[in-house]
Order: structure tokens, then C-alpha cells, then sequence
């Protein structure tokens, strides 16, 4: 992935743009962020530190679930295996983080080659032994599109029946399936929800509504798709929307090239229509706002970043509020819900 500045020039970038949290006594469960010693998917390490140093910064994160990013997977051993090493990576920190008095990783979505199909069953236990109670899912990425940049690793495609097979076994066993397509792939994945019935679904980032190459300018047609694709989605009870992804330069908006970052203002306003449409079509009780970092720290920072979530949110209801901003992630991860 291509990155404009170096960490550190970027922290100073992000630092020129400060907000205090609004509705800062909203409990928030932040279901989708990542954690690398190298330079990871956006050029500079997140570590648990700077996890923390996020999550304490003014919102009250009172606990969060690590998604799934390649990162220190075991060296050797059979390679369907391998992935096994990035939850034993994380559970240390996550143990650290539960006694640490600051927001804890609750939950560890990891990675399996589900075009196993059944024998995906072994990978899926390996994962539960090494997370120690914290194991919820699996996430395998079908994002791929022929335009170069969003090139995503080889994987397999939908309509394949390990793949669907495997999908199925994860929702047997009782765990989450996150999913990770381009718009484009909306209705395939429609029928993904459809054949494995009893797996919950979490979508990833809005479905990636594409804007960069030959997805630019052509806003207003690719919203188009996108509902009539969110819909028949929506219309399956087994899936959940993750609402974010908005930082990405792929969404379309570059706010990576701006001279200043992004306030939550400026944030929420080209996002606040798709979004309340997309609450509204599959409801509160099955959107979860999420943060998507370090990635989506390529546009924005943590705090501006839930400040323009809950701009866009600040018309629904305190329950609806709950539901968006903590319990429907603890539901879909099974997690404890407020109380």
C-alpha cells in the first residue's frame, strides 16, 4: 500500500486537526482495528501502546475486537496452520489490555483458509485453544477488482463450494464470518448470506464503496448499486454492516493529500446520507460503527473519527445509540452487552 509520509511526518499531520470528544460518556465497543510490529497495511507499526493511546484520547472505549491483518504469523509448521500465530500474538496483548485499565480487546477475529471446507474445522479450534476464551471468527478477504492498486492476495472466488462450505462450518462451530468485498462483489456476497444461513455475516467498511480509478467521478451511479446490492443484503437476517472505512483513500475521498486532515464536520458531510440510509435498511440493531485503525488514520484521527460517527448518529435515539455505537458489535461477537 502506498503512503504519502512516513509515521512520523503523519502523526504530525493528524495532530494539526484536535477535537474533544462529543457525547464522550457514550460507551463505545470499537469492532475493527488491527495491531503490527512492522509497517503493516499503512507504512508505521500499531502496537497495543498506540492502541491505547487512541482509545484513552476522549471517547469512552470500553472494549474492542482485533480483526485479522497477516501480521506474525507462525514461521513454520503446516501452512494451514500458520495463521494460528497472529492469535497467539494478540491474546498476550490482549490479556495485558484487560488488566491494564484502559479499553480491552475482548475479542480476536483471526484468519483461515476457508476453501477448506469442512477441514477448515482444525484451523478453527487451533485459534481456540490459542485464544484463550477470546477467539470470535474468522475474517477471509474476496476482495479482489482487475484495477491494479486495489489488487488484494490471490483468493478463491464465492461461488466456490469450499469456500462456501467452509463459510458454513465456521457458523456450525458457533463463530463470526467477516467479509471483505469491493462494491462490485456486493451481489455475490448476497448470495454467500443466502447459502450459509445460520453463519453470521459481518460486512466489511460499507461494502468498499469504490472511488479511486476507474471507480472516480461516478459517485452517484456506484451509490445506486450499492443500495439496491445493500438491500437484497439487508433483506438476509444473518448479516451485520460494519459502518466505516471512511478514512481510506479507496472510498474516494483523498483527504490523505490534503494539506490539513479532515475535521469530524468535514468527515461526516459527503458520508451522513449513505450512512443513515444504510442504518436504516438493516437497522441499528445490526450496524456497528467501527474505526478501521490505523487504517482508516491514513484520513483521519481516532477522536475525529468517532466525533463524525456520532454526528451522523445524532438524531436516532439513546437505544439506538447503544445499539450502534456497543451492543450490536457485542452481539455479532458475542460479547457482554450493556447493561
Amino acid at each position: 500500500m502506498a503512503v504519502d509520509r512516513p509515521g512520523p511526518d503523519h502523526a504530525a499531520w493528524i495532530a494539526q486537526v484536535r477535537e474533544q470528544a462529543l457525547e464522550p460518556d457514550l460507551p463505545i465497543c470499537d469492532p475493527h482495528h488491527h495491531l503490527w510490529l512492522d509497517a503493516g497495511h499503512t507504512g508505521w507499526p500499531y502496537t497495543l501502546d498506540d492502541l491505547h493511546a487512541d482509545t484513552s484520547a476522549g471517547h469512552k472505549i470500553v472494549r474492542t475486537v482485533f480483526l485479522e491483518c497477516h501480521a506474525e504469523y507462525r514461521a513454520d509448521g503446516p501452512e494451514h496452520l500458520r495463521p494460528v500465530g497472529e492469535t497467539e500474538f494478540v491474546v498476550e496483548l490482549a490479556e495485558r489490555s484487560a488488566s491494564s485499565g484502559q479499553a480491552e480487546i475482548a475479542g480476536i477475529m483471526g484468519h483461515a483458509d476457508v476453501c477448506l471446507g469442512d477441514a477448515v474445522e482444525e484451523v478453527l479450534a487451533a485459534h481456540e485453544e490459542a485464544g484463550r476464551g477470546r477467539f470470535r471468527g474468522v475474517r477471509y478477504s474476496t476482495a479482489q477488482d482487475s484495477h491494479p492498486p486495489l489488487a488484494m492476495a490471490h483468493c478463491t472466488t464465492m461461488d466456490d463450494p469450499g469456500y462456501r462450505a467452509g463459510v458454513r462450518k465456521v457458523g456450525s462451530m458457533g463463530y463470526t464470518y467477516d467479509a471483505m468485498v469491493y462494491h462490485p462483489q456486493l451481489p455475490e456476497l448476497v448470495k454467500v448470506a443466502r447459502a450459509c444461513p445460520d453463519t453470521p455475516i459481518v460486512v466489511n467498511h460499507l461494502g468498499c464503496l469504490l472511488g479511486t480509478g476507474p471507480y472516480k467521478d461516478r459517485r452517484e451511479e456506484i451509490l445506486a448499486f450499492w443500495r439496491s446490492a445493500m438491500a437484497d443484503l439487508a433483506a438476509c437476517p444473518n448479516t451485520f454492516l460494519k459502518v466505516g472505512g471512511i478514512g481510506m483513500p479507496m472510498m474516494g475521498f483523498r483527504w490523505d493529500k490534503q494539506d490539513v486532515p479532515p475535521t469530524s464536520e468535514e468527515l461526516a458531510k459527503p458520508w451522513a446520507e449513505p450512512i443513515q440510509w444504510a442504518i436504516e435498511t438493516f437497522g441499528p440493531d445490526r450496524c456497528l460503527f467501527e474505526s478501521n485503525f490505523p487504517v482508516d488514520q491514513r484520513g483521519a484521527g481516532y477522536v475525529v473519527l468517532w466525533n463524525a460517527y456520532k454526528r451522523i448518529a445524532a438524531d436516532y435515539s439513546l437505544a439506538e445509540k447503544r445499539d450502534l455505537f456497543h451492543d450490536t458489535a457485542a452481539r455479532a461477537y458475542r460479547l457482554p452487552t450493556l447493561a
